[in-house]
């Protein structure tokens, strides 16, 4: 029932139906409260009640619904608070909400602990401008304490300016403390303990005067101990234990206190109180140990100047032989040069987070390069699967030399090992970020309410139906060697953020010789191909509708794209028809392996019984 226009109340009768497990609602004009019999739905897995005009508070009868898988409510006009009830129901995997007008007081401290939240904290949280307290262990969220956090701490800090307590202590956080902690005037509790934090203590610490707890313990911090930390006069406490912190420890401030300050686990520390343990510093010992770092700094800085030189004049032998000697493989001729251990980082350590995709090869990562903050889509090869190697060396040859706006582009391939020794092949592309055709044409259960609720207009059909069209035509027509692609399909149809079409997934490609592809071209296929040309001469004033319509006609009336689908030799007319079988299911909303099509009855049927005689 999504998508009308039904008005009204939600109806009571509906409370008879024990038996539904799907209620789709949304993108009505519903009106009214959310009704409490809802929740004698006792097998509803699934409710959608998201885009009405329903006002009101949640009722807490949804609680009993334990089979409840996904409750979509946003973008209405709800009000109050979220009852404690929803908290019962274990199964839930997604809900969506938005509580007009949610006022938390002057509480000003806001409590998540405890729950089975999941996934990473919002950058909206920012905005939060009297937050004092943010507390949400015990979740399984990718931030906070005694979470799965990995990654850089990332803190956006121009707004929550009275932030008082942080906490993201024992999680795998890495990299350098964030120079921004410094904005956060009003902390007065950083707890940063029993991560993989490295580097030395951020001197923009030091603009936090009024902290009175600090544990940065448990870490692989270095260098020395700032002096800032003894004029910190509200410091009450202070963990610097277990890291490789070096020098002297001043002996003013929270140093005074041995009860206060603690330092063990710092071999390379000296001074301080007495009660610290602390041996004493060798004044000869460190004028020696500065001398030989500067030597040392010298040293690696011409090590690193005769490198630079002997790469430039490499460099510049290689552009030299470039037109004379062509590449051999894509890696070779990739934008970018990364390593296995940075796309590791870039893609979470590859998590199920970051997982967008998978294939008969292998899988689709999302990730965010640290340098320059670019996101990348990665596809990590299953070498263990049959073809997969094969398929890893074919899409390298297929992409090597062919740049067309309309196939997706391949930023640098990686051939190495992984971190326990075994083989590994990943190939890096440009991210789409409205994903598959796949996604658009057939929404899963499994994705989010917003992209259950988009849809491509005709015109965006035919502009992605046009821009595969003239994808295809460059491979067949504009490569030295023309390829066949072998698996074109909506799944394999990415679009970018302005709706155009991209094709990808070259695994199944197939490179012809020159006298393969003019044997094929010559083929008795020029009735249609003269009905194409003829048509395209009539229609060209509407090029983008043109093609869409020339590839349903080609599919109906050239009989030799059938021979194609009856196992007749590779070519390029499978491409063709191919992209037929596409057209057709992007227009008609149907997959050719639909339930309805059996006996004789298929797509191709489906769409003649459609036209006008």
């Amino acid at each position: 029932m999504a998508n009308n226009s039904i008005s009204g109340e939600i109806p009571s009768n509906l409370s008879g139906c024990s038996k539904l497990t799907i209620v789709f609602m949304k993108r009505n004009q519903l009106t009214g409260e959310i009704p409490g019999f809802l929740g004698l739905l006792s097998n509803l897995e699934v409710l959608s009640l998201a885009t009405n005009s329903l006002t009101g508070s949640i009722p807490p009868s949804p609680g009993n619904l334990s089979s409840l898988k996904k409750l979509f409510l946003a973008k209405n006009g709800l009000s109050g608070a979220i009852p404690k009830a929803l908290g019962q129901l274990t199964n839930l995997a997604s809900f969506s909400v938005v509580i007009k007008g949610f006022d938390i007081g002057a509480n000003k401290i806001q409590v998540l602990q405890n729950n089975k939240i999941w996934g990473r904290i919002p950058d909206a949280i920012g905005n939060l401008i009297n937050l004092e307290v943010l507390a949400a262990s015990g979740n399984q969220l990718s931030d906070l304490s005694s979470n799965y956090l990995t990654g850089v701490l990332l803190i956006a800090v121009e707004n929550p300016k009275n932030l008082g307590e942080l906490y993201v202590s024992q999680n795998k956080l890495f990299d350098l403390l964030p120079n921004n902690l410094g904005s956060c005037m009003r902390l007065e509790k950083l707890f940063l303990d029993g991560n993989l934090f490295e580097g030395p203590i951020a001197l923009s610490l030091g603009s936090l005067r009024g902290l009175m707890e600090l544990d940065l313990s448990n870490n692989n911090l270095s260098g020395e101990v700032p002096k800032f930390l003894a004029s910190f006069g509200s410091l009450q406490y202070l963990n610097l234990s277990f890291n490789d912190f070096e020098g002297m420890i001043p002996i003013e401030g929270v140093f005074k206190n041995a009860t206060a300050a603690f330092v063990e686990g710092n071999n390379k520390l000296c001074g301080g109180i007495p009660e610290l343990h602390l041996s004493k510093c060798n004044t000869k010992t460190s004028i020696k140990r500065s001398n030989t770092s500067l030597k040392l700094k010298i040293a690696i800085g011409f090590v690193i100047l005769g490198v630079t030189l002997v790469f430039s004049f490499l460099l510049i032998l290689r552009f030299r032989k470039k037109k004379e000697q062509p590449t051999a493989t894509c890696a070779e001729n990739s934008l970018l040069q990364l390593s296995y251990q940075s796309i590791l980082r870039a893609a979470t350590r590859f998590s199920l987070q970051n997982l967008v995709g998978s294939g008969s090869f292998g899988s689709v990562y999302k990730g965010i390069l640290e340098e320059s903050g670019v996101v990348i889509a990665i596809k990590v090869l299953n070498l263990l699967t049959h073809g997969a190697f094969r398929s890893f060396l074919v899409e390298c040859e297929a992409l090597r030399n062919i740049r067309h706006r309309n196939l997706v582009k391949v930023l640098t391939a990686i051939s190495g090992v992984d971190y326990q020794g075994n083989d590994f092949k990943a190939l890096v592309y440009e991210f789409m970020v409205n994903g598959s055709l796949e996604d658009w044409l057939h929404p899963s259960i499994d994705m989010n309410e917003q992209e259950t609720m988009r849809n491509l207009n005709f015109f965006q059909r035919v502009n992605v139906a046009a821009d595969v069209g003239h994808a295809l035509e460059s491979l067949r027509h504009h490569c030295d060697t023309p390829i066949i692609h072998c698996d074109l399909k909506p799944s394999n149809i990415l679009i970018d953020e302005e709706m155009v079409g991209h094709i990808s997934d070259f695994g199944l490609a197939k490179i012809l010789s020159a006298d393969r592809f003019n044997n094929y071209t010559t083929q008795s296929s020029s009735l249609g191909l003269k009905l194409l040309v003829m048509l395209h001469q009539r229609l060209y004033i509407f090029p983008g509708i043109s093609s869409a319509i020339i590839a349903i006609i080609y599919i109906i009336c050239d009989e030799f794209i059938a021979e194609y689908g009856m196992g007749s030799e590779l070519s390029t007319k499978g491409d063709v028809y191919s992209y037929g079988i596409l057209v057709l299911e992007m227009f008609t909303g149907k997959r050719p392996t639909n339930k309805m099509f059996k006996e004789g009855f298929n797509l191709h049927n489906f769409v003649v019984a459609a036209l006008p005689e």
